[in-house]
C-alpha cells in the first residue's frame, strides 16, 4: 500500500480533501499532519516567516519518516517553500495547486485569480506566470482579492465570506476567460461561481490529487523497471 502524507497549515481543507482521496485514490494510506498555527503566522507577517519555514521543512521530514511515497503540500501560501525543500527531502513533494496552475496557463489567455488572502494571491499569480513561461506563452493575470472574506469565515460568517467572494468573481470575470481559486478551501464555491459568472472555474483539490496519482503511477513504473532489471 502506498502512503501519502498531506501537510496542512489550517483545518478547513482536511475533510474535503479526504473525500477526494477516497474517490481518486481509495487504495492509498492517507496520513495528515495539521498545524493550524502556520497560516495565522503567515497572514500576520504577510510572508513566510523563518519560524514557519523551519516547521514546514520539519513536517516534510516527518512525512518522510512516516513512510510517505509522496508528500502533498496543501497550502498555496507556502508552495514556494516546497519548491526549495524538495532538494532536501527524499520523496516527491506535490504542490496542490501545481496542476491547476499548469492547466490555467496551458488552456487560457486571460486568467482571473481569486483569493481571500494576499499571502495566497501573490504566490498563485507567480506560479501561473511561471507555468506560462515554461510554455513560452504570455498570459494576462487579473488579481481578485476578496477583501474581508477571510475574516468573515474565521469569524463564523461563511455566508458573508461567500457573498464577498461572489462579488469579487463577478467583477474579475469581465476581464478573464477563466477563474482560478487560489485556496483549496474555496473549492466548495466552484459550481456557484461558474453558474454566476458563466466562466470556467478551476480549483486545486481534485487536480492536485490527480497529480499525486500520476506521481504514484510513475513510481510504480520505475519500481517495476528496477525489479525487471
Amino acid at each position: 500500500m502506498r502512503t501519502v502524507v498531506a501537510i496542512y497549515t489550517g483545518q478547513g481543507l482536511a475533510d474535503p480533501l479526504k473525500a477526494v482521496f477516497k474517490e481518486v485514490l481509495p487504495e492509498v494510506r492517507l496520513v495528515n499532519i495539521i498545524d493550524d498555527s502556520l497560516i495565522g503566522d503567515v497572514v500576520r507577517a504577510g510572508h513566510i516567516p523563518a519560524g514557519v519555514a523551519r516547521r514546514l521543512v520539519q513536517y516534510y521530514h516527518n512525512g518522510e519518516e512516516l513512510g510517505a511515497d509522496v508528500i502533498l503540500n496543501t497550502c498555496s501560501s507556502v508552495g514556494e517553500l516546497a519548491d526549495g525543500a524538495g532538494a532536501y527531502i527524499g520523496v516527491p513533494i506535490v504542490k496542490i495547486d501545481q496542476a491547476m496552475a499548469a492547466k490555467a496557463a496551458a488552456e487560457y489567455g486571460r486568467i482571473g485569480v481569486l483569493a481571500t488572502l494576499p499571502s495566497t494571491l501573490e504566490p498563485t499569480v507567480r506560479l501561473i506566470a511561471k507555468e506560462a513561461g515554461l510554455l513560452g506563452k504570455e498570459v494576462s493575470l487579473v488579481k481578485g482579492l476578496a477583501e474581508g472574506a477571510f475574516d468573515a469565515l474565521v469569524g463564523g460568517s461563511p455566508e458573508e465570506h461567500d457573498r464577498i467572494l461572489l462579488e469579487t468573481a463577478r467583477r474579475v470575470c469581465e476581464e478573464a476567460d477563466v477563474l482560478v481559486l487560489a485556496q483549496g478551501s474555496m473549492a466548495r464555491m466552484e459550481k456557484t461561481l461558474r453558474e454566476a459568472t458563466g466562466k470556467p472555474v478551476l480549483s486545486s483539490p481534485r487536480l492536485g490529487v490527480e497529480q499525486v496519482k500520476e506521481v504514484l503511477a510513475r513510481l510504480d513504473r520505475e519500481q517495476a523497471g528496477t525489479n525487471d532489471a
